[in-house]
C-alpha cells in the first residue's frame, strides 16, 4: 500500500478520535456520577452507624461554557438522597474579580433547593474564593469574606480551622451539643492563602472522639497530626479533569497546572501519619477548559461504619 495513503488514513483516524473525544469532553460535565464509599471511623457512636455524609466541591461558577445546570442538578439530587449532612469543599466562583457579586448570587440560586431542605450543610473555602488562580497571587480577604457571608446567609456552617460536634436528634442534626453520641466535623482553612492550621482545627476535639475531616487542598492532608483523620476529604484537583485510563496519576491538570498534589482522585495511595486516610472528590467545575474526559462530576456518598 502506498505510504502516503497509509499516512492519510492514520491522520484521518487520529482526527476522528480527537473529534469524538472533544465532543464527549463537552458532554461528560453534565453527567453526575454517584460514588458510594464506606468510611471506617474509630469510636463511631451507635447513633451514627450507617448514617450517610455526601461530599461535593469546586463549583467554579462563572467559567465560560459554564456548568450551572450540573450544580443545580446535584443540589436536587442531594435532596433526594437525603444524607445526614452535605459537605462543600470550596472554590465556589471560578475567578473572583473586583466584583463577583453576579457569580455569588448565581451560586446561591443554584444550591438553594438543598439549603431549603432539612439537610445540614457545611463548607470550607478554597483558593479561588480568595481570588487565587495560582499560588503566587495575593489572597483577597474581602472577597473570601463575601463568599463566606453568602454561604452563611443560606444557613451553611463555614469551618476554618475549627470543629463542630454533631449529634443526631429526632429533628435532625444538632450542632454544638457535645455528648458521647457526638461526631466531630473538622474543617481546615485554605492552603494557598496560608490559612490551613491543623493544630488549631483539632483544639476542641477530644482525643478519643469520632471525627470526619474536610479540607480544600489535598496537600493539607500531609500536615495533619497522627491519628487525627481516619477519614478526610479534599477537592481542588478536579480529579485530573481529563484522565488517561489506567494511569491514575496522569491527567490534564497534573501535566498542565501548578498543582503539586501527588494523587488526584479517590482514595489516596499515600496513607498519612498514624493511619490517616484521604479521599479526593473530583468536583463539578473546570480549570481553563470546559472539558471532562473519563472524569465526570461526582457526588461522593459515604456510609459511616465503626472501625
Amino acid at each position: 500500500m502506498d505510504v502516503v495513503k497509509i499516512f492519510k488514513r492514520i491522520v484521518l483516524f487520529s482526527g476522528a478520535i480527537l473529534m469524538v473525544l472533544l465532543i464527549w469532553g463537552l458532554i461528560e460535565p453534565y453527567f453526575v456520577n454517584l460514588e458510594e464509599e464506606e468510611a471506617a471511623i474509630p469510636n463511631l457512636p451507635n447513633a451514627w452507624e450507617n448514617e450517610k455524609i455526601a461530599v461535593i466541591g469546586d463549583f467554579q461558577i462563572g467559567m465560560w461554557l459554564d456548568n450551572d445546570s450540573t450544580v443545580e442538578k446535584m443540589a436536587n439530587q442531594l435532596v433526594d438522597l437525603n444524607p445526614s449532612a452535605v459537605l462543600f469543599l470550596g472554590d465556589y466562583v471560578y475567578h473572583a474579580v473586583d466584583s463577583s457579586l453576579k457569580e455569588r448570587q448565581r451560586m446561591k440560586e443554584l444550591i438553594q433547593p438543598l439549603t431549603d431542605s432539612d439537610i445540614s450543610v457545611f463548607a470550607v473555602l478554597g483558593n479561588h474564593d480568595y481570588a487565587m488562580s495560582s499560588k503566587t497571587k495575593d489572597p483577597n480577604e474581602e472577597l473570601a469574606q463575601e463568599t463566606k457571608s453568602v454561604l452563611q446567609e443560606l444557613d451553611i456552617t463555614v469551618l476554618q480551622n475549627e470543629a463542630v460536634s454533631l449529634t443526631q436528634t429526632d429533628d435532625g442534626i444538632k450542632e454544638g451539643s457535645t455528648s458521647s453520641e457526638s461526631l466531630y466535623l473538622v474543617g481546615l482553612g485554605a492552603a494557598w492563602p496560608g490559612k490551613a492550621d491543623p493544630s488549631k482545627a483539632f483544639d476542641d476535639v477530644p482525643e478519643s472522639a469520632a471525627r470526619f475531616v474536610m479540607m480544600h487542598n489535598p496537600n493539607t492532608f500531609e500536615t495533619l497530626p497522627a491519628e487525627s483523620a481516619p477519614v478526610s476529604v479534599a477537592g481542588h484537583t478536579h480529579g485530573g479533569q481529563m484522565k488517561i485510563p489506567g494511569t491514575p496519576e496522569w491527567s490534564y491538570t497534573s501535566l498542565m497546572s501548578d498543582s503539586e498534589a501527588q494523587h488526584i482522585y479517590g482514595w489516596s495511595n499515600n496513607e498519612g501519619a498514624g493511619g490517616n486516610q484521604l479521599y479526593i472528590n473530583p468536583g463539578i467545575g473546570f480549570s481553563n477548559f470546559p472539558l471532562r474526559i473519563n472524569c465526570p462530576p461526582e457526588i461522593t456518598l459515604f456510609t459511616l461504619k465503626s472501625d
